[in-house]
């Protein structure tokens, strides 16, 4: 017998379910380990605590239900094409607030949604580092949505088509949100380059999405700007790949066990899911659902 259970045969062991565990080591009230952000607890410490009437104690010690212990059914954060479709068909009865990865970290840390979309460049990889300055001692997991090809987004009609960041001197630049993803991203290519935002020529008006930025350059807003595969193809538009990046979603874990994000969940495993992927382009679902980091 191990000396250790895990989060699923604590809570057999205590007839509740693993989303009640997870709200008690939150409150801190349960003895816990932490070994690679999973939450191992000592069996003998365990059996302890419920001999001194730990549930009780933990009841009295949880806090009261807040705004912040039950968030709204909203995913926030970095637009994703096929994020917006997959809320959408699958009947989740989650809502959508796209406005940027940098805005959902901030609804996030206020209570302000159940989810959010995020695509945070880093030196060693995506989206860790953010969470983990921020949420590490919060209830929250990030999980892998997708990997997703963005580059240069530009009319067919240019004359000179782009073959690099360089290239688009001169071009009428599409910009998004400052609190986009997208954003953070074209500081990192800029600064690979050796270049500046000063030479980028930007349109005054922002785009908040990726589809909203392809349509701008589609109708002629703008010549170029930086999107992802998906949406270029969606508006019949010229892409040059530029890297690879990690979509990720932070999720409040014990909504993640709801029906509502359960539902998006067994959507996603399902046929349609990788067709539609496949339809738009530039997606590599292969590693949804991988845990990419566990806070608390």
């Amino acid at each position: 017998m191990s000396d250790f259970l895990t989060t699923r045969e604590l809570a057999a062991l205590l007839r509740v379910k693993e989303r009640k565990v997870y709200d008690l080591v939150a409150a801190g009230s349960l003895p816990v380990r932490r070994v690679t952000g999973k939450l191992l607890f000592p069996r003998k410490e365990i059996e302890s605590w419920i001999g001194g009437a730990g549930e009780a104690r933990a009841a009295e010690d949880a806090p009261a239900a807040s705004e912040h212990s039950q968030p709204p059914l909203i995913l926030a954060g970095g637009h994703d094409p096929l994020l917006e479709w997959a809320l959408r068909e699958s009947r989740s009865g989650i809502a959508a607030f796209f406005d940027g990865a940098l805005d959902g970290l901030q609804r996030a840390e206020r209570g302000e949604c159940i989810a959010v979309g995020l695509h945070v460049p880093e030196p060693d990889g995506w989206n860790v580092g953010a969470v983990e300055g921020r949420f590490r001692r919060e209830p929250w997991v990030l999980i892998e949505w997708a990997r997703r090809v963005r580059g240069l987004i530009y009319r067919p009609d240019i004359a000179r088509p782009p073959s690099c960041l360089k290239d688009v001197r001169g071009l009428r630049f599409q910009s998004r949100q400052p609190e986009a993803g997208s954003e953070l991203v074209l500081d990192r290519l800029l600064s690979e380059e050796k270049m500046k935002r000063a030479d980028l020529r930007p349109v005054k008006a922002i785009e908040r999405t990726e589809t909203d930025l392809a349509l701008a350059i589609s109708t002629g807003r703008a010549d170029v700007g930086l999107g992802i595969e998906a949406a270029a193809r969606l508006h019949n538009l010229r892409f040059l790949p530029l890297l690879e990046e990690r979509f990720d979603l932070l999720v409040w874990r014990k909504s993640y066990f709801d029906p509502p994000f359960q539902k998006l969940v067994t959507f996603c495993h399902a046929p349609a899911f990788a067709a539609r992927a496949a339809d738009l382009g530039g997606y590599d679902i292969s590693g949804f659902g991988t845990v990419r980091y566990n806070c608390c």
